[in-house]
């Protein structure tokens, strides 16, 4: 690897790793959804990002680098605690609430990526075609509010 490319393979590794701890979520809250169409939305969600984490490694081995292939172990301490969580309350708003928060994570990494000023025009382009991607797919947040609506409806404090 040439002193050219390692920081693009630096910064895409980073969004690699990002990208496998999101599909490794949107796997977990498959595994603790109840709901059929919240199950299909989060293993559509999974594929996706595996999908782009492929891309992204591919990029990697154009720069003469070599992909990481796992997550970051912090995210697999947050799902635990998110699966600790998700025991006790057993419902599908706390399951999309993490998923929306790790989201977060995602999009902010992204920005931090594509703000960097020593990446090359090409990984930047790269960077943006994969954050494209992950912004389209950024409905959570309205998921999320009709969760809770749905649990303050039924809280008995709203006239039926």
């Amino acid at each position: 690897m040439s002193n050219a490319n390692r920081h693009d393979i630096q910064v895409l590794n980073g969004l690699i790793r990002t990208v496998i701890d999101s599909a490794d979520g949107y796997h977990d809250a498959l595994d603790h959804s109840a709901d059929d169409g919240r199950r299909d939305l989060f293993a559509r969600r999974e594929v996706e990002r595996r999908t782009i984490a492929q891309d992204l490694a591919s990029d990697v081995r154009a720069l003469g680098g070599e992909p990481d292939q796992d997550g970051s172990i912090l995210a697999k301490a947050q799902r635990a605690l998110t699966d600790v969580k998700h025991a006790l309350l057993r419902d599908d708003l706390t399951v999309v609430g993490a998923v929306e928060q790790a989201e977060d994570h995602v999009r902010a990494r992204f920005h931090k990526a594509l703000e960097d000023s020593d990446i090359s025009a090409t990984t930047r382009e790269s960077i943006r075609r994969a954050f494209d991607r992950v912004r389209a797919a950024d409905d959570l947040h309205d998921l999320r509010h009709s969760l809770e609506g749905q649990r303050d409806a039924g809280s008995g404090l709203f006239p039926q």
